[in-house]
C-alpha cells in the first residue's frame, strides 16, 4: 500500500482494514457469495462503506461499494458524469484496496438522475450477473437504484440479504476500534466541560451547543448531532434538535445536552448531563439518582451471550415496579461507525450481547416536572461493562 494522504483526518490503519476484509470474504466464502453491494449517503447512519473503505458517505450523496469475494473493490460517488480512474493496488494515499473508482453528478433532489448511480454500479456488477450477489443494509439501498439493477444486470443473479452476517462482524470492536472509541469518549468529556463552562444566563441553546462543536472540531470530529434544551426548574427540559434551540437560558435554570459526534476516526459515542444555573431541587437529585440505578440493574444484565428482548423486557418490569415510566424508544445501543448499530436492546433484537461490543446506555423518562436521565458509553469486557467517559455522574451545579 501507498503512503497515507496528510489530509486524512485520523485514518484506521491498512491493517486493520485487511482484518475486515478477511473476516468479510471468509463469510462470503462460506455462504457461497461472489460480491457484496452496498450504498449509503451520510455518516450518521452510513457506517457500512465506512467500514469497508475507511471513507464516510456524507452530503445525502450516493456512495456505493461493490466488494468481490476475490479482488479490488469499485466504488462509485459523487463526481465528473461518467468518470471511470483505474487505482494502482498500492491506493491512491485515500482510497485503499479499491481498483476502480466510478463516478457521476447525480442528486436525489434531481428526479432525473434516480438512474445514474446504479448506471455505474452494473459496469461493476456485470461479471458477477449469473453469480449470488449480497446486499449489505437493504434499508438504506434506494428503490430505484435496485430496482435498476434487479430488472436489469442483476435480473439472472441470486440476490441474497448479507446484512446480518456483515453486522455480526462489525459489532465486535478489535483493539483498534475500541482504541478509537475511548478517544471519541475523552474527547466528549472535554466538550462537555467546555460547555457547562460557557453555560450562563444570555446563552441560547444553540449557542452552547456550538461550544460542543467547536472543542469537537479541535479533536477532529467530522459529524454530530447535538440535542440541547434550557428551561425553569420545575418543568422537564426535553432536549430537542438544533431548529428548536431558540430559547435563551436564565439565571438560576436548567441546562441539558446530548453531545453524539463521532470522535476522531468517525467512532461514535455519546454523552448527555443535565446542569443547573444555581442548585437543582430535591426533586431532580432524586431523580437522577434512579435513573443511575435504573442504568446499574441495566448493566448487569449485559453479559456475553445475553438476550437483548429479554434485557429490554426485565428492565421494564424493573421501572414498573419502581413506579416510573416504561421504556417505549431506545435507551441502550451500540454504536460505531453508525450513530445508532446493531444490537440494539429491544424486544425485536436477534443478535445477542458479546464481548467487545460498546454500548450506550441512557434509561431516561419524562414527568411533569423533570426530565431525567445520563448518557455513557460502556465496553462490554469479561468482567462486566467499563464506562469510557470520566465526565462525573452528576447534575452540575454552577
Amino acid at each position: 500500500m501507498t503512503g497515507l494522504s496528510e489530509r486524512l483526518v485520523a485514518p484506521i490503519s491498512t491493517a486493520e482494514l485487511e482484518r475486515r476484509w478477511t473476516a468479510v470474504r471468509a463469510e462470503m466464502e462460506a455462504r457461497r457469495i461472489d460480491v457484496l453491494l452496498m450504498q449509503n449517503n451520510n455518516d450518521f447512519m452510513g457506517g457500512a462503506v465506512k467500514y469497508f473503505t475507511d471513507l464516510p458517505a456524507t452530503n445525502g450523496y450516493p456512495f456505493t461499494v461493490v466488494f468481490p469475494r476475490d479482488g479490488l473493490m469499485t466504488t462509485v460517488g459523487q463526481g465528473p458524469l461518467d468518470g471511470d480512474q483505474t487505482l494502482p493496488a498500492a491506493g491512491d494515499g485515500v482510497r485503499r484496496g479499491v481498483g476502480r473508482v466510478l463516478s457521476t453528478p447525480s442528486f436525489v433532489t434531481a428526479g432525473y438522475t434516480k438512474h445514474y448511480d446504479a448506471e455505474l454500479a452494473a459496469k461493476a456488477l456485470a461479471p458477477f450477473a449469473k453469480g449470488r450477489v449480497g446486499i449489505v443494509g437493504m434499508a438504506s439501498i434506494p428503490g430505484a437504484f435496485f430496482d435498476y439493477l434487479k430488472r436489469g444486470v442483476l435480473a439472472g443473479a441470486d440476490i441474497v440479504d448479507a446484512t446480518d452476517f456483515v453486522d455480526d462482524i462489525r459489532a465486535i470492536k478489535s483493539d483498534e476500534e475500541i482504541a478509537g472509541m475511548r478517544r471519541s469518549c475523552e474527547m466528549q468529556d472535554d466538550m462537555m466541560k467546555a460547555v457547562f463552562a460557557a453555560a450562563a444566563p444570555g446563552k441560547s441553546d444553540l449557542e452552547l451547543a456550538g461550544v460542543a462543536k467547536a472543542v469537537g472540531a479541535k479533536w477532529g470530529s467530522e459529524q454530530g448531532w447535538y440535542m440541547a434544551a434550557s428551561g425553569p426548574l420545575g418543568k422537564p427540559a426535553v432536549m430537542a434538535p438544533p431548529h428548536q434551540q431558540n430559547r435563551v437560558l436564565r439565571a438560576g435554570e436548567q441546562f441539558t445536552i446530548l453531545v453524539e459526534n463521532s470522535g476522531p476516526g468517525g467512532f461514535y459515542t455519546e454523552l448527555g448531563r443535565t446542569c443547573v444555573l444555581g442548585k437543582a431541587t430535591q426533586e431532580m437529585h432524586d431523580e437522577f439518582a434512579f435513573v443511575l440505578e435504573a442504568r446499574r440493574f441495566t448493566l448487569a444484565l449485559l453479559k456475553d451471550g445475553a438476550s437483548c428482548k429479554a434485557i429490554w423486557d426485565e428492565f421494564n418490569a424493573f421501572m414498573r415496579a419502581n413506579k416510573r415510566p416504561e421504556e417505549q424508544r431506545l435507551f441502550c445501543h451500540s454504536q460505531g461507525y453508525d450513530m445508532v448499530e446493531r444490537p440494539l436492546v429491544r424486544f425485536d433484537e436477534t443478535m445477542p450481547i458479546r464481548k467487545n461490543m460498546v454500548f450506550a446506555v441512557h434509561p431516561t423518562y419524562v414527568t411533569g416536572t423533570t426530565y431525567s436521565w445520563a448518557c455513557d458509553n460502556f465496553l462490554i469486557g469479561g468482567n462486566g461493562p467499563e464506562r469510557m467517559h470520566a465526565f462525573p455522574e452528576k447534575i452540575t451545579e454552577l
